[in-house]
C-alpha cells in the first residue's frame, strides 16, 4: 500500500471498494502545520466516469486497484474513438477521445513505451513514457547564436501542443518532451 505522496498521474487507486483513475494531483504545503503536505487528487471513477476531487495528507496509505498494463501501439482513430492495439496478443483496445484528451498530445504512430491499463477487460486509462520525441512543425525562425542565451520561444508541435524551446531550434527539428511537465527537454 503506498503513500499517498507515492502516487502519480493514472495510478488507479481503489475507494469504497470502486476503482478511480486518477486524473491530476496538487501538492500544498498549508502555513504552520508541522511537517505534512496535502495532496489534493482529482479521480474519476472507472465504471461511471464521475469526477470526485480528495484530498489526503501525506502519510496517508492507499490502496491500488487492481488494474493490468498492457504494452500497446496507437492503431487508428475513427471519429471520437482511439484504438491501440496490444502489443503481445493484438487484442484491439479503444478508448473515448474525452477519457485521454491530454494523452493525445503526445501520442504518434511511432511511439513506444505506451501502456494501456485495463481493469476487468475494460480499457480505462493510458500511461505514457516519461519523454517522448515530436517534431516541430511551426516556430519563429532560428537565431544564430541563440543557444547562449535563454531565452525561449513558442514550438507548436506535430500533435498540437505548445511548448517553449530555446532560440537556436527551428522548423523540422525533433525534439524531446517531458510528458509530466510538457517541458522542452532537448533535441531527439
Amino acid at each position: 500500500m503506498p503513500k499517498a505522496s507515492e502516487i502519480k498521474r493514472n495510478a488507479a487507486i481503489e475507494i469504497n471498494g470502486e476503482a478511480y483513475i486518477v486524473r491530476d494531483i496538487e501538492r500544498s504545503v498549508p502555513q504552520g502545520r508541522a511537517g505534512g503536505s496535502l495532496y489534493r487528487m482529482r479521480m474519476y471513477n472507472v465504471a461511471t466516469n464521475a469526477k470526485i476531487d480528495e484530498t489526503f495528507k501525506d502519510s496517508d496509505m492507499l490502496t491500488l486497484a487492481d488494474l493490468s498494463r498492457r504494452a500497446a501501439t496507437f492503431s487508428y482513430a475513427d471519429g471520437d474513438e482511439y484504438v491501440f492495439m496490444d502489443s503481445e496478443d493484438y487484442t484491439s483496445y479503444s478508448m473515448n477521445r474525452s477519457a485521454i484528451e491530454d494523452e493525445l498530445l503526445f501520442i504518434t504512430e511511432d511511439l513506444q513505451g505506451m501502456h494501456v491499463m485495463v481493469l476487468n477487460d475494460v480499457p480505462v486509462a493510458l500511461d505514457l513514457p516519461g519523454i517522448v520525441e515530436l517534431e516541430i512543425i511551426e516556430t519563429d525562425p532560428s537565431i544564430k547564436g541563440g543557444s547562449a542565451t535563454a531565452r525561449t520561444k513558442p514550438a507548436k508541435l506535430s500533435t498540437g501542443l505548445v511548448v517553449q524551446v530555446p532560440e537556436h531550434i527551428s522548423t523540422g527539428d525533433r525534439i524531446k518532451v517531458n510528458v509530466e511537465e510538457r517541458k522542452f527537454t532537448g533535441r531527439a
